[in-house]
């Protein structure tokens, strides 16, 4: 019987074969040659389904060839090539990090730290902090909403709402962390984002992490922002229906400019977007109570939706806070992951910020001296050979760029860092560059940042600007 089934399968194929279109009787049956193919394929295919697929025999490894694997296999790097530029270790101060700092067993001036007000190591800030250590111990060993919340953070949160003119405030843990836990509380997957390209790194997280559509116009170019805002909002049904937000900073770290405010507000209420206003670097400097950048420009602060910032700059502690409207604070005390999820300050800081701020409150002259030592570093620094001054004469932060780039950010950055390096090495004066990580997406030029401290003497700010002066000319002739 088999070898009739196969005389007739070959029969099939040479009719297949010879007359696609001709006609075979098997079994008294006419069979066409195209159907003969396909019963075949279904024959071979249902044959090979059927097998077992091959599998090598189980025979265990020996200890030599698990030697020679495990001596062959090389783990994927979780991390890039360490280079040497990542082995430079920074400048470790040994002493409290005010206008004066020790580092390496010298005394420095310190234009590393933004200590605005000079309020680091302030007796009365002390001894605040040392009577909220022997009352409550050193942590509060909880999440707000968990037994974390003790009543100098509610004394805080009044006395910073209060200070500024809000409604409400509510305070974070971690300063950076503010920001980026902010935004996302508000701005959602779907919303609309309009954020300066220069806006540093923790508000760049917070973009990120809210999962809106983040649309970013040119540093600090209300003409941009204009355009901006005109092209999103324009005969776009879909917009309106969005919330909308433009996040700015008051002061940027990444170039010591100031946000215009005043064309900032026109251009929001004209195309009805809310603000989102980062004042690290403002509150406690700008307006002439140190109110920020409102303040700064007569502003009513309700015009403002959201205003965050950090305490350890102006106010020589740590922490954060958000102050807005009852309903934008209420809002936050049950959906910012920052204050939810987090163990809530230390009481001794909340205290100290209490402190500050009746400090300042107490002597405004602070303003007066920050205010002519910017203006005096800046005189000092207005002809450094190769470099220019980009930052606004009001900035506590100035920021010293190359006139002409080396060609590269990286090479830029090498060539800044040996000036940084020199400074300290040769005339005790410690400053920064605006070094970024791999995660910054910031695109502004590098520079030289330094933070003025109403701390700090006109000789400190002399001594240097000299230094600055002569090692760049060193450095920089080739650039000049």
């Amino acid at each position: 019987m088999a070898s009739v089934v196969v005389n007739a399968a070959i029969d099939w194929i040479l009719v297949a074969l010879d007359a696609p279109f001709a006609r075979a009787v098997v079994f008294g049956v006419p069979i066409g040659g195209h159907l003969v193919l396909e019963v075949i394929l279904v024959i071979v295919i249902l044959f090979l389904l059927s097998r077992k697929s091959y599998r090598p025999p189980k025979k265990p490894l020996t200890e030599k060839e698990i030697d020679d694997l495990c001596d062959e296999w090389v783990p994927e790097s979780l991390h890039p090539p360490i280079t040497e530029e990542m082995l430079v270790q920074p400048p470790i101060l040994e002493s409290a990090a005010g206008p004066h700092t020790i580092v390496d067993g010298r005394d420095v001036v310190n234009f590393a730290s933004a200590n605005y007000l000079g309020l680091i190591g302030n007796e009365t800030i002390t001894e605040s902090c040392i009577g909220s250590l022997e009352k409550y111990g050193v942590g509060s060993c909880g999440p707000r909403g968990f037994y974390g919340t003790i009543d100098v953070h509610l004394d805080c949160e009044t006395k910073i709402a209060k200070f500024l003119g809000t409604p409400d405030s509510i305070l974070y843990s971690y300063g950076i962390s503010t920001i980026f836990s902010v935004i996302p509380c508000f701005a959602k997957k779907g919303d609309i984002i309009v954020a300066d390209e220069g806006v540093h790194w923790a508000v760049q997280n917070g973009l990120y992490l809210s999962r809106s559509t983040v649309v970013y116009f040119k540093h600090n170019d209300m003409a941009s922002l204009a355009s901006t805002l005109e092209r999103i909002t324009k005969g776009n049904r879909r917009a309106e229906k969005l919330r909308r937000y433009i996040v700015v900073e008051s002061v940027y770290q990444n170039s010591g400019q100031i946000a215009p405010l005043d064309e900032i507000v026109r251009l929001k209420e004209k195309y009805r977007f809310r603000v989102v206003l980062e004042e690290s670097n403002s509150f406690g400097v700008l307006g002439n109570s140190g109110r920020g950048l409102a303040e700064h420009y007569g502003i009513p602060i309700e015009k403002i939706d959201i205003i965050t910032a950090g305490m350890g700059n102006a106010l020589a502690t740590d922490g954060g806070f958000c102050t807005g409207s009852v309903r934008v604070v209420d809002h936050q005390r049950l959906s910012s992951s920052g204050y939810v999820f987090s163990a809530s300050l230390p009481p001794y800081l909340a205290t100290a910020a209490v402190a500050a701020v009746n400090y300042l409150e107490e002597n405004p002259s602070l303003l007066t001296s920050l205010r002519n030592n910017i203006a005096l570093l800046r005189n000092g620094l207005s002809d450094v050979p190769g470099m220019t001054l980009a930052s606004d004469p009001q900035s506590p932060i100035v920021f010293l760029q190359l006139k002409k780039s080396t060609g590269s950010p990286k090479s830029d950055l090498q060539l800044l860092e040996k000036i940084v390096d020199r400074v300290l090495k040769e005339d005790s004066i410690l400053t920064v560059t605006s070094k970024r990580s791999s995660l910054d997406k910031c695109r502004l030029p590098v520079g030289i940042r330094m933070f003025v401290s109403a701390g700090h003497s006109e000789s400190d700010l002399l001594k240097a600007s000299e230094s600055l002066k002569r090692v760049a000319s060193s450095l920089l002739s080739d650039f000049t």
